[in-house]
């Protein structure tokens, strides 16, 4: 007689973990027991301040703008809003309120000042924060500078921005560079 082959009995797979699950299994052990040893923290990411202004055409054609003392003026959105950044050769401008100016220091050179007051206004403003930044990486000539950002407030050196100065009126000095500014000779 002929036997009917039997078929070998199918692998009972094993049920794997979706990622879902395992993240869900993750929280339940961090919540109940803590990382454990061979766990790494999440660093917190750094921002690179500035950086996104640096390189695009509009914001090269602002600072040549302030260096040689003429206007211009650009749009950017942020957020759902739009704002402008400006120049008139002498000062930049965000919405309106005077972020940084300028003041002569010698035929060649002038000085690079922040408005305190405008600053502190938008510290908290993520566009405010890059272009101020992007400003200043701008110059060569500035040393590094003393301004820092941390915890949405900015930091003069070691000391908040708010109570780095003693007098209301004074504003931070940046630093002297080099400008294009044509100055008319006086005749008499």
């Amino acid at each position: 007689m002929t036997e009917i082959p039997v078929k070998a009995p199918k692998k009972v797979k094993e049920k794997r973990q979706t990622p879902q699950e395992r993240l869900e299994a993750m929280r339940y052990n961090h919540m109940m027991y803590g990382p454990t040893e061979g766990e790494l923290k999440m660093t917190p990411k750094k921002v690179d301040y500035g950086a996104s202004f640096l390189k695009h055409p509009k914001f090269q054609s602002l600072m040549t703008a302030f260096k040689n003392g003429t206007s211009f003026k650009f749009d950017i959105t942020a957020d759902g809003h739009v704002f402008t950044i400006a120049t008139d050769g002498s000062h930049i401008s965000f919405n309106d309120k005077v972020l940084c100016y300028s003041r002569p220091l010698n035929k060649h050179e002038d000085n690079l000042i922040l408005d305190r007051t405008s600053l502190i206004q938008h510290q908290t403003k993520d566009p405010v924060i890059h272009l101020i930044f992007a400003v200043l990486r701008s110059f060569p000539e500035l040393d590094s500078p003393q301004l820092q950002y941390q915890h949405h407030r900015l930091y003069l050196g070691n000391d908040a921005l708010e109570s780095s100065y003693v007098e209301q009126s004074s504003n931070p000095l940046m630093g002297a560079y080099k400008h294009n500014k044509v100055h008319e000779r006086i005749r008499k």
